[in-house]
């Protein structure tokens, strides 16, 4: 997490020395670090702060959980998990039919069964831990004391939180929202849709690899919008 967090700053910078300078920022998950960054919101010091000692403290969570991609609608995947009642959870939303679950292993194995029963296609992502569940309630207190120092500022270009869902005054992204961003759901989509609603129709996603360019697009073309999609790297 702290190399591609590094990589994602890095890259921000690329594209400004071309003179392509952000109307707007967001952040999916880990991303949202790099975006406060690239934003103002968060200097490279306490930037690098949050990546690293929060990406260590997730170590404890190591062999408990697990995540899953699931291409379903995020409301056919909220009712296809009510049956572990909370041990699976709706970690992220990224496009029309692009979602992501967390919680317990077993549990998963279970779901991706039911996926294949069904004919659902779903896939394991390469953790053994559960971001955005309530495995990640075990180390607030852990996170509470290593972020203590990190000092948010109001920034110079406007982010827009997948983590509240709303245009962010960016001196709130204390300790305690960086432990919010990583235990709430990711609601990427929806924040897509409110950027293309604000009139936004240029998408570059920052990242050594274009992982959300497909929702992205996705999402746009729902929405009907004549936008551009991009990555920056391959």
């Amino acid at each position: 997490q702290p190399v591609l967090w590094a990589v994602m700053v890095s890259l921000a910078e690329v594209w400004r020395a071309h003179g392509v300078e952000p109307a707007a920022v967001v952040g999916h998950s880990q991303g949202e670090i790099a975006a406060a960054c690239v934003a103002g919101a968060l200097t490279l010091e306490d930037g690098a702060r949050v990546v690293a000692l929060r990406s260590k403290a997730i170590r404890a969570l190591s062999g408990r959980g697990g995540m899953v991609s699931v291409a379903l609608s995020s409301s056919g995947v909220a009712e296809l998990v009510e049956r572990w009642g909370g041990r699976v959870s709706v970690a992220a939303v990224n496009g029309p039919s692009s979602v992501v679950v967390s919680g317990d292993a077993d549990a998963l194995d279970e779901l991706m069964d039911v996926c294949r029963e069904r004919g659902v296609r779903a896939r394991r992502i390469d953790v053994d831990y559960a971001s955005h569940s309530a495995h990640v309630e075990s180390i607030e207190g852990t996170l509470a004391e290593a972020l203590a120092p990190v000092a948010p500022r109001e920034s110079s270009v406007p982010l827009f939180s997948t983590v509240t869902g709303e245009w962010l005054d960016t001196a709130e992204m204390d300790g305690g929202y960086w432990y919010a961003n990583l235990r709430r759901t990711v609601e990427f989509a929806p924040a897509v849709e409110a950027l293309i609603a604000a009139g936004h129709r240029t998408f570059v996603e920052v990242s050594p690899h274009p992982v959300l360019t497909v929702p992205l697009q996705e999402t746009v073309d729902v929405a009907g919008a004549d936008a551009v999609v991009t990555g920056t790297l391959r």
